[in-house]
């Protein structure tokens, strides 16, 4: 008999997760059937996507998936597509997502900017990450940190987070330009209707001929190996970096994941069990 551990929802979320939303059950797991196998984790893995994927029936299990190295990957080139010169800008750029689309695209030869929520992350992405500039959005005017950091405009956008943040980049995109929407965090939690409206985009979506289109990384799943693999040879080539915010013990998986909510987190949020 192998008894395993389980996350379950048993209350809906009202604006930020918190503890009391979820528990921890135990259950009996049936016996093995001809060609199976079990699998011990070893590591799991908290995203902010699950804020808005985990269910609609309370209660319900507490699951998910993601590898963020093939979402930065497929979502840079093949909806951005970016071109050697261009300027691309990330938000959310300090998260899983965000600090690998900035790393291939200096890969490929771009230019690059990020915002991120705090002074150290920016200094995290400019010291160590590779990117050309980077901004704390909380504390910087955006649309005049843009005018000078990209005075010809900008060609690409991986937008991570939604809101006026990605309002006031996508008005400064140039002609052409690309949107890969990958998330939108800012709005995961908000619980006013009235913060949860930016700003009136069809002018300069039509003016601009810009391309914004939505993705998961489902999407490329017959293309997984291929992620896989050329990030791997990046990795080992000294090309893509990586940081991972380790929580230990599955009794810190609610803790993990609510921290992607409030900046906690640095790179890639992983729980070691």
């Amino acid at each position: 008999m192998v008894v395993a551990k389980k996350y379950v929802v048993v209350a809906p979320f009202v604006g930020d997760p918190k503890p009391n939303n979820f528990t921890i059950v135990e259950e009996e797991l049936r016996t093995l059937e001809q060609n199976e196998f079990l699998a011990e984790a070893l590591y799991i893995s908290v995203d902010p996507y699950q804020r808005i994927k985990l269910g609609h029936t309370i209660p319900y299990d507490m699951i998910g998936g993601q590898i963020a190295r093939n979402t930065a990957y497929f979502g840079l080139t093949d909806i951005c597509k970016p071109s050697p010169g261009e300027t691309v800008v990330v938000s959310g750029a300090a998260g899983a997502v965000g600090s690998h689309v900035g790393q291939i695209a200096k890969i490929l030869g771009c230019r690059v900017i990020g915002f991120a929520g705090t002074d150290d992350k920016c200094q995290w992405l400019l010291n160590e990450v590779g990117y050309d500039h980077a901004a704390n959005y909380k504390t910087v005017n955006i649309a005049e940190y843009l005018k000078q950091q990209a005075p010809s405009g900008i060609d690409c956008y991986f937008d991570n987070v939604g809101g006026e943040l990605s309002s006031i980049i996508i008005s400064q995109m140039n002609e052409f330009g690309r949107v890969a929407v990958c998330g939108a965090i800012s709005g995961y939690n908000e619980t006013d209707p009235e913060k949860r409206k930016g700003t009136f985009l069809q002018p300069y979506i039509v003016g601009k001929q810009l391309k914004i289109e939505g993705f998961l990384v489902n999407r490329y799943a017959d293309r997984t190996t291929e992620g896989i693999r050329q990030n791997l040879q990046w990795v080992k080539d000294g090309k893509l970096k990586y940081r991972e915010h380790i929580f230990n013990g599955f009794e810190s998986t609610v803790t993990a994941f609510i921290g992607l909510f409030n900046g906690a987190n640095t790179g890639k949020t992983i729980v070691k069990l």
